[in-house]
């Protein structure tokens, strides 16, 4: 294609003269409008959809603060503990800069959790839009790992203690478990080496791969366009202009709906940063103020909260609960054979793999099945677009029910989260198992849950009332 410049009148101005010039090299402006000026949206969204945008403005937070916090910390185990005290005490807005940072840490779950639940109401992750559910899921992951790399930093008493237990956890993988945990510490010990490599993650590995996953989720949503409340496909109702009729441009309608979104966020986080930065011990643990100690454990370890829930799944595995894991595979594999439409080949395959999975459970530790749980409680998130065999996406026109099966996920998962932040008793172990079950249940019965009762009918256009 031949180099195509723009000719504009002698008296354009300036920028209108530079903007031309970098679009006939770069399509800059072609980018804006494909991706936000003159991407149409439907116009039914409501307050769920605000999310999305909040994601990427406390991801900003993250790079530009983390990039600060970086000029001064010292990766080193002797020197990072002090390096982040010199930070908060000597370093000019320091403390501001590291309690964004850590208070980011925070908002950054807190968007996202809520960003997934609009997922699970709209049925945003049912075709065509599974491929953006999984890099979501991909996003997710990688959150955590950036989360658990982060926290060691401090090389505090917490961040210490929580590593090793982690990393620990690996030991219990047959065979390859004490090679594997002695490969990621670099050390027989939580050491000055698993600071240094942590730090590379936490940095430079992890963010690349990040910001790549959600330039791919920005990509594939922007192919196959926005999800809605009502789940309805808008491109199914073309006006003479080609764009959808239940459709309005993302900037400028959209862009002041996120701004007052944003408005709303920051005097929020604002608060939360000048006013309570440790939030009670659930932001930044007391006993991260206090240096590492190898030879001191803390009476109760426990991981951030935005990790509880899937720990608290690990820790409800114990030998007796086993048993009722073992109840729980042959019933599901039970149920598949009376009840599902797969082949025989594939009823086949599952009874094999149920079967192996029962006697390793009869033979391999609890501690490893307790890991395995925690593993599976985030990647079955991945089989969502497929599990869900409902008749329509959107929870509006679902059968009335359905919805206090959602109320009860939720309650099982917020359960999860406040009893892996406690120490543990016979009663709340109790609990977390009840709630795990209830944890998996959603997901592993949601191919007959979700196709049953009556459905009510979806409307061809979206309903939209004006605010």
């Amino acid at each position: 294609m031949a180099f195509v410049e723009k000719k504009l009148p002698d008296d354009a101005p300036a920028a209108a003269k530079a903007l031309n010039w970098v679009d006939a090299r770069f399509p800059l402006t072609k980018l804006w409008n494909d991706q936000w000026g003159q991407y149409y949206a439907p116009k039914n969204f409501n307050w769920w959809y605000i999310f999305g945008s909040l994601a990427m403005l406390v991801l900003v937070i993250q790079i530009v603060t983390g990039i600060f916090l970086v000029m001064h910390y010292k990766p080193d185990a002797a020197l990072a503990f002090a390096s982040v005290e010199y930070i908060m005490r000597d370093v000019p807005w320091g403390w501001l800069v590291r309690y964004m940072h850590s208070t980011g840490a925070s908002a950054f779950f807190i968007v996202v959790y809520l960003h997934m639940t609009r997922a699970l109401l709209y049925g945003s992750y049912r075709k065509p839009r599974e491929l953006i559910w999984l890099f979501g899921v991909g996003i997710f992951l990688m959150l955590m790992a950036e989360a658990f790399f982060g926290y060691l930093l401090p090389w505090g008493q917490m961040s210490y203690w929580g590593a090793q237990v982690i990393v620990n956890l690996f030991g219990a993988i047959p065979l390859i478990g004490p090679d594997l945990s002695l490969w990621i510490r670099g050390d027989y010990v939580v050491s000055d080496a698993t600071l240094n490599r942590f730090f590379a993650f936490h940095v430079i590995a992890i963010p690349l791969v990040l910001i790549g996953l959600v330039a791919a989720h920005l990509i594939a949503l922007h192919e196959v366009g926005s999800n809605n409340p009502d789940g309805i496909e808008v491109k199914d109702t073309l006006g003479p202009d080609g764009h959808p009729l239940d459709s309005i441009p993302s900037h400028p309608y959209y862009s002041v709906h996120d701004v007052f979104g944003v408005t709303i966020f920051l005097v929020i986080f604002s608060a939360v940063v000048f006013f309570a930065p440790e939030m009670g011990g659930y932001f930044l643990e007391y006993n991260n103020f206090l240096p590492a100690d190898p030879l001191k454990t803390p009476l109760h370890i426990a991981p951030v909260w935005y990790f509880t829930p899937f720990y608290s799944i690990l820790r409800a595995t114990t030998s007796q609960f086993m048993w009722a894991l073992i109840i729980g595979v042959l019933g599901y594999v039970a149920l598949i054979w009376l009840k599902s439409r797969l082949s025989f080949k594939t009823k086949v395959a599952i009874a094999a793999v149920s079967l192996v999975a029962v006697l390793g459970m009869l033979v391999l530790d609890a501690k490893f099945w307790g890991v395995v749980l925690m593993g599976v409680s985030v990647l079955i998130m991945a089989g969502l677009p497929w599990l869900d065999q409902s008749e329509v996406k959107s929870m509006r026109y679902r059968p009335s029910w359905h919805k206090y099966v959602y109320i009860l996920f939720g309650i099982a998962f917020l359960a999860l989260g406040y009893l892996g932040v406690m120490p543990p008793t016979e009663t709340r172990t109790l609990v977390a198992q009840i709630s795990t079950f209830i944890y998996f249940g959603f997901f592993l019965l949601m191919p007959w849950w979700s196709a049953m009762g009556k459905f009510k009918p979806v409307p061809s256009r979206v309903t939209f009332h004006p605010h």
